[in-house]
Formats: structure tokens, C-alpha cells, sequence
């Protein structure tokens, strides 16, 4: 008689593994404001000039022109910008004044020169040129002068 005692043992299944939880996130750093910018500082008026008196000996006509449209006024840009601006209200008006003071008085002739020299066949010419200076104050208040020029260009 022999009994058989023996148990099969069946491997037992596990259940799916648990997850742990994630590691929760940190909410994001909060930005701060930008700075604000201050306006700048508003620019002062340049200082107004004060004709000089003139001591006419003879009458004179009005030879000068008149008015804004005929005037150049030459400043710090380039070069060939006066000259085609010049060229254009040559073509409209028959003469056309230069005016420069201080430093871009070379400029001022320059532009003359140029359109004189260079478009002789067009039949430019170079009219009066009047100097003078100008009394300013400067910003430390001292008063100083400054030379002025005004070349008049005119077609032929």
C-alpha cells in the first residue's frame, strides 16, 4: 500500500507589479516684471542766432531768393544727398541757394563745385556767395561766433 503523499505544487502568479507614483513636479519659477524705462531727457532748442546789421552802400535788389523750397540747408549727411536734392529744385526753380555754418561750410562749396563742374553741360553756374558770421551763445552762456556761407546756384 503505498499512498502517494506527493503534492504538485503549481507556481503561483503574481499580480501585475504596482507603480509607484511619479515624482511630482515643481511648478515653474515665477518671472519677474521687466524694468520700466524712464522717457529721456527732452533736447533743448539750439540757441536762436541774432542777424548781424548789414551796411549797404548801394541799393540793392532782390537778388536773394525767397522762401524755404529755394534754400539748402547743408548738414551732416552724405555728400551726394545735397547735390541730387540741389539738382531737383534746380530743375523747378531757376536758382537755388546753399547755405552752410561752421564746420560744413567745405560740404556747402563741395556741393557747388559738383554741380558746376560736373553738369556744365546741363548750364549751372555759381552765383553770389556771401559770407558772414553769426553771433550764438553756447550752452555755457559764453557768446561766440560762428562763420556762415550762402552760394547762390543759378541755371545759366
Amino acid at each position: 500500500m503505498s499512498t502517494d503523499n506527493t503534492k504538485t505544487i503549481e507556481p503561483t502568479t503574481s499580480t501585475e507589479p504596482t507603480t509607484t507614483a511619479e515624482p511630482t513636479t515643481t511648478a515653474e519659477p515665477t518671472t519677474t516684471a521687466e524694468p520700466t524705462t524712464t522717457a529721456e531727457p527732452k533736447a533743448t532748442a539750439e540757441p536762436k542766432a541774432t542777424a548781424e546789421p548789414k551796411a549797404t552802400a548801394e541799393p540793392t535788389t532782390s537778388t536773394k531768393p525767397t522762401g524755404t523750397r529755394d534754400t539748402i540747408y547743408i548738414g551732416k549727411k552724405p555728400l551726394m544727398a545735397y547735390v541730387t536734392s540741389t539738382l531737383i529744385q534746380l530743375a523747378n526753380m531757376p536758382s537755388v541757394s546753399i547755405k552752410a555754418r561752421g564746420m560744413s561750410i567745405s560740404r556747402a562749396v563741395d556741393v557747388a563745385q559738383i554741380i558746376s563742374r560736373k553738369t556744365e553741360n546741363a548750364g549751372y553756374k555759381i552765383g553770389d556767395i556771401n559770407i558772414s558770421s553769426e553771433s550764438l551763445e553756447s550752452q555755457d552762456g559764453r557768446m561766440r561766433n560762428v562763420s556762415t556761407i550762402e552760394i547762390v546756384v543759378k541755371r545759366n
